[in-house]
């Protein structure tokens, strides 16, 4: 019931979606004040050096965007192939490089954060290029919103799998060509992460997508997905300069770190600053 709702929505064309989508944003920010807090308090110890006017303007942008990417998320359902090459652009250099290591029968990981439209840009991969690909997820505590999700994100091929099956996918699929996709920028237990310093903060970093890149040795891939204007994106990537392999503990993790970094700051309000990624401090 709750996909045939979403699905029914989602046939609206785009213009009306970004009509609810800015009395969405009516509602959260000016009425429900969802996370303004969190938001406001987030942005204020990255960017130290603007004005308390300029966050509240930097603010209100996200707000915006959030709004936006909720309804574009619903859109998922009936958005058809020719939508997704007009809407979400793979630049050339990366469809190459996604060739060239298809060619010579390479796997590969995808690792990038809660930035752009991340949940638009599987589709484009899964239906235009050969690589299966399986992205990395943690299932939501309500079910019913977790399996609509699920559906969302398989609808052209792409395969949800979960934290807990992630290695035992991976093994049982090496001799297949596939891209395994990593979302790093989720707050791990203290204990267990890479601690780094991240938009100005002290920061935990999943320490997941290292291990399993020096575990298997694929190419690995910084995944960027920029917003051109509303509605549309563009997708590029950064290759990791070394084997996985060969790196010291910690570099890969600073790596995608400095990678994420550099584009929030150079789009800040496309990233998910109502999360609450500082929720941890470091122990002395």
């Amino acid at each position: 019931m709750l996909f045939l709702v979403i699905y029914l929505l989602s046939l609206l064309p785009f213009w009306i979606i970004y009509f609810l989508s800015d009395f969405l944003f009516f509602l959260l920010y000016y009425l429900v004040g969802y996370r303004k807090k969190i938001v406001f308090q987030n942005l204020k110890n990255t960017f130290p050096e603007k004005t308390e006017q300029e966050i509240l303007v930097l603010s209100k942008k996200y707000f915006r965007y959030m709004s936006d990417l909720i309804f574009e998320t619903i859109k998922i359902a009936s958005m058809t192939k020719k939508d997704f090459q007009e809407r979400c652009i793979i630049e050339p250099e990366t469809i190459n490089l996604f060739n060239e290591l298809y060619a010579q029968k390479k796997n590969m990981l995808f690792v990038m954060g809660h930035f752009g439209n991340f949940e638009w840009c599987g589709h484009p991969f899964s239906l235009l290029h050969k690589h299966q690909l399986y992205v990395i997820y943690r299932p939501l505590s309500n079910k019913l919103f977790d399996k609509l999700m699920y559906q969302l994100r398989a609808r052209f091929g792409t395969i949800p799998v979960t934290t807990n099956d992630m290695v035992r996918t991976m093994i049982e699929k090496r001799n297949e060509i596939n891209v395994t996709a990593f979302i790093a920028d989720q707050t791990p237990a203290p204990e267990n992460a890479y601690w780094t310093t991240f938009l100005n903060q002290e920061t935990p970093v999943f320490t997941g997508t290292e291990k399993i890149a020096r575990k298997f040795n694929y190419p690995l891939i910084f995944v960027n997905v920029k917003r051109i204007k509303r509605g549309y994106y563009s997708v590029n990537t950064d290759r990791f300069p070394k084997n996985p392999a060969d790196t010291t503990e910690g570099e890969i993790s600073e790596w995608h770190t400095r990678k994420l970094e550099q584009e929030i700051i150079r789009q800040p309000e496309i990233w998910l600053w109502s999360h609450r990624r500082w929720k941890h401090k470091r122990r002395k």
